[in-house]
């Protein structure tokens, strides 16, 4: 079976989405995929105007084969395929995966060039399927936990650690409390150097090391103080499920919705701060006295990352709701994260 993957990182790296990535790479791995990845390019001026979600990507080169995957950052990511000229009569078979899916704007044209596609939400299928008639199943998003789960212990000398977006009220009070001399706790934020370019690649086993090292790690929903003018959700992102597998403390604002009832549903997989930022900051000073007795729920959320969250349980997923075969190394793979869930399981 010949199998290709589309998908923006590699033409356009950027530490927002590495996680998706991520899961690109691991297809192209197990299925030995073609890869490709457009580079953008500016569409005719008035297309911009009345499309303005509507992307233009350079043209690749490819001589087609069994089926097409598409990993989609967002729903206009679909447009992706317009870089394979004739795509639909060069594939047997169009599948792709949207992340961001509740951004019903960004749906694109092309969606219904698709035999399926999958949403990250189950709120998020009708809207795709009765607009433009393709099949479309729910899968949760996931991480690379074979990869980045901790291989050994490590002292956790990071007390509290945010990045990625942090509410603004809270982002201040906790730089004022927490940044001054006189202050024992160490607050890191926004520990990445590179937001877009090549190195994003290379600093995401920097930030995993500081997870590694980290107590607490901060998320926050988006209705948390929201900023720009972008449709907001109630999804579990990266955030979450990065900072579970490397056995961090996860505290803030918890979405509230089926997707986060459902992924983070083991006792004290998150922990609720208040929305008065400075009561939220005594909080977490209470949290770090307690640090000794936060190890079972370390392991907790470390074992429950491996054995339900990892991108190769979704991947299953999609082999069976586009009626794809399962790759020999995929189970091989699971296999290894079944032996070290085992390591974390709680005592």
């Amino acid at each position: 079976m010949k199998v290709t993957v589309l998908y923006a990182g590699l033409a356009t790296p950027h530490a927002g989405w590495v996680a998706i990535d991520e899961l690109a790479e691991l297809l192209a791995r197990y299925f030995e995929a073609e890869v490709l990845s457009p580079k953008p390019a500016p569409g005719p001026w008035l297309n911009r105007i009345l499309h303005p979600h509507q992307s233009h990507f350079e043209p690749l080169d490819t001589a087609g084969g069994d089926v097409l995957m598409v990993v989609a950052r967002g729903p206009g990511d679909l447009a992706m395929v317009n870089a394979i000229a004739d795509c639909r009569k060069k594939f047997k078979k169009m599948v792709g995966f949207v992340t961001d899916s509740y951004f019903q704007a960004g749906f694109v044209m092309e969606t219904a060039l698709f035999d399926a596609i999958t949403v990250t939400a189950h709120e998020d299928v009708d809207f795709p399927k009765s607009r433009y008639g393709v099949a479309v199943h729910q899968v949760y998003q996931g991480a690379d936990c074979l990869t980045w789960v901790p291989r050994q212990h490590k002292d956790r000398e990071i007390d509290v650690m945010g990045f990625g977006r942090t509410p603004p009220s809270y982002q201040a009070c906790f730089s004022q409390r927490f940044h001054v001399a006189d202050s024992p706790c160490l607050y890191l934020h926004s520990p990445l150097g590179n937001l877009a370019g090549p190195n994003v690649h290379l600093e995401r086993g920097m930030l995993f090391k500081l997870l590694h090292r980290t107590r607490i790690s901060l998320a926050f929903h988006l209705y948390v103080e929201p900023q720009g003018g972008r449709p907001r959700s109630m999804m579990v992102t990266s955030r979450w499920l990065e900072s579970l597998l490397s056995g961090c403390i996860v505290a803030g604002r918890r979405p509230v919705s089926r997707m986060a009832d459902e992924m983070l549903f083991w006792p004290g997989a998150t922990l609720e701060l208040s929305e008065d930022p400075h009561a939220a900051a005594d909080e977490l000073v209470t949290l770090l006295s307690r640090n000794d007795e936060m190890e079972q729920q370390r392991r907790s959320n470390i074992f429950h990352s491996v054995g339900h969250h990892d991108w190769r349980y979704r991947i299953i997923d999609l082999c069976s709701k586009f009626n794809l075969p399962v790759p020999q190394a995929l189970n091989d793979d699971l296999l290894r994260l079944k032996v070290i869930a085992d390591l974390y399981k709680p005592q």
